[in-house]
């Protein structure tokens, strides 16, 4: 009988361990094993974005839902780390969203970038930091691939206080015709992933009032081996 209760001990200790490393890794999915269907990868994070300049990102809600702003404000999250070699970058600015609900409901509201931002390479993952104030709201990432098709990605919720690190996993296409296209022989140079925005689906309990979203450092994960490796002598096909 003991016997029987420690191996039941030990299988549901198991258990929650491997759903505690699964929950994990979908919070802060890993870049290395994304699509890793190569035997070399160039894995570089990049910054695509620091929210310092102004009229460089629009919002946009129904007006029948409500009315909303968007601006820059002095400040940065505290645990985030500056990426290496750019410690001396200017980034003091965050970018301030501020929604007025007319009624509670079914609203959407949007966050996007002036124009698509593109990004190098084979984009492996995708974060942004977050001060949601503790509002159960839905935060989407908005993506295009190379054929302008429109993707939508969840990053998460967006009940938690304070700042948060968001992150998405981008997912590989599964026969290089069907998906997120970034790489095709069929395909030029240019990059395959661009950076839309941000789409957030209300918690209609809490779609009332005012509601306020910052966001700050719109980093991306991504593999540049077939660029940093290309000969010097070789001629792009963007003609």
């Amino acid at each position: 009988m003991k016997k029987l209760l420690t191996a039941a001990f030990a299988l549901t200790l198991s258990v929650a361990l491997f759903a505690q490393e699964n929950n994990e890794s979908l919070a802060t999915p890993d870049p290395t094993v994304i699509g890793n269907d190569a035997a070399r990868q160039a894995l570089q994070e990049i910054s695509v974005d620091r929210y310092e300049l102004e009229g460089s990102w629009n919002a946009h809600i129904s007006p029948d839902n409500g009315v909303i702003g968007v601006r820059l404000f002095s400040g940065s999250p505290m645990a985030k780390e500056p990426l290496k070699g750019e410690e001396d970058v200017e980034d003091s600015k965050v970018l301030g969203v501020k929604v007025e609900f007319f009624r509670r409901g079914l609203n959407s509201f949007f966050v996007k970038s002036a124009r698509p931002i593109p990004i190098e390479g084979i984009t492996k993952t995708v974060s942004v930091w977050v001060a949601g104030r503790n509002m159960d709201h839905q935060m989407y990432l908005l993506v295009q691939d190379y054929n302008g098709n429109n993707f939508e990605l969840y990053l998460g919720s967006l009940g938690f206080s304070g700042w948060r690190k968001l992150s998405v996993a981008i997912p590989p296409t599964p026969d290089g015709e069907h998906g997120i296209i970034q790489s095709s022989a069929y395909h030029g140079v240019k990059p395959g992933l661009r950076i839309v925005g941000f789409r957030i689906d209300c918690n209609p309990m809490l779609a009332r009032g005012t509601y306020y979203l910052y966001l700050d450092d719109l980093r991306a994960v991504t593999d540049l081996y077939d660029l940093q490796n290309r000969d010097e002598d070789d001629i792009n096909d963007d003609w």
